[in-house]
């Protein structure tokens, strides 16, 4: 397994491919060790999630997608937030057709992050709200530190969650609690949010969300990502297709890793009694 140095403290310096000044402000991403990219937000005072941080991220992403990440951990350099949602200011001066334009921007970010070819974890301290969370499910994995909160409030500015929410949402915890959470607008606690399946894992008592998905990070490293993104797509489908179709989809998953993936090494790998040399 590869080793995962602790996080650093300081601000994470920008890539020097691909950012303007504005975007490289408030979006930065780094490699974290051997195929673990770490992507940090920074727009105070909460993470809104303009179109300075949207467009950030996506060439975050595109940055990542180019090769040789098979993690990538989302992180905040904020304390309190992960993202408290939607740039409300910027909502309040647009119209009806900037208003489409600012949605169709969030939900690319979010249909990128959720289709790229490597796998994903945010990494929530403090609040993911609205957007955020919509962020946040639109990775593989959540971790959460014991003073997070989660939520999708947008009823109480007249607004439904419009970049995946009720969708993802509802995938993740089912009608009846995706339903309690968006019709009252409250925060989910930490370890409800865990018990639920909202989030995956918690952060230790003493370990802070960042720390926590790096470990897991970590521990995702070792196998073949093909088959890791193979089994997020069946999973997926799972909640897509009747029983018949997603056990041919499975098969279908599996004779193309066998065929055009990274099998062939494991297997020989496993015969020969030694680790398998994946990319």
């Amino acid at each position: 397994m590869t080793a995962v140095p602790t996080p650093p403290t300081s601000t994470v310096p920008a890539s020097p491919a691909g950012q303007d000044e504005q975007a490289g402000q408030v979006v930065t991403w780094r490699t974290q060790a051997p195929g673990i990219r770490g992507v940090t937000m920074a727009r105070p005072p909460a993470n809104a999630l303009g179109v300075p941080l949207l467009d950030g991220l996506r060439r975050a992403i595109d940055d990542a997608a180019a090769g040789g990440t098979k993690v990538v951990v989302i992180t905040s350099a904020l304390h309190g937030f992960f993202a408290a949602g939607a740039d409300i200011k910027h909502l309040a001066t647009i119209d009806a057709a900037s208003f489409t334009a600012y949605g169709d921007r969030m939900r690319a970010v979010n249909d990128r992050l959720a289709a790229a070819p490597f796998l994903s974890i945010a990494a929530i301290d403090g609040l993911a709200l609205g957007r955020g969370l919509e962020l946040a499910m639109a990775c593989t994995l959540r971790v959460a530190g014991r003073r997070a909160a989660l939520g999708l409030p947008e009823v109480k500015i007249g607004l439904i969650p419009g970049a995946g929410g009720t969708q993802r949402l509802t995938r993740l915890v089912g009608r009846s609690r995706a339903l309690d959470i968006m019709l009252t607008a409250r925060q989910v606690p930490a370890a409800e949010a865990h018990l639920i399946g909202l989030v995956d894992r918690l952060a230790d008592d003493d370990a802070d969300a960042e720390t926590s998905a790096l470990a897991l990070a970590g521990e995702l490293i070792g196998p073949s990502l093909p088959a890791q993104l193979a089994i997020v797509r069946t999973v997926d489908a799972a909640g897509d297709l009747p029983l018949a179709e997603g056990f041919r989809y499975e098969v279908a998953q599996e004779q193309a890793l066998f065929e055009t993936g990274e099998a062939t090494e494991g297997i020989r790998a496993f015969v020969s009694k030694r680790p398998p040399r994946f990319a």
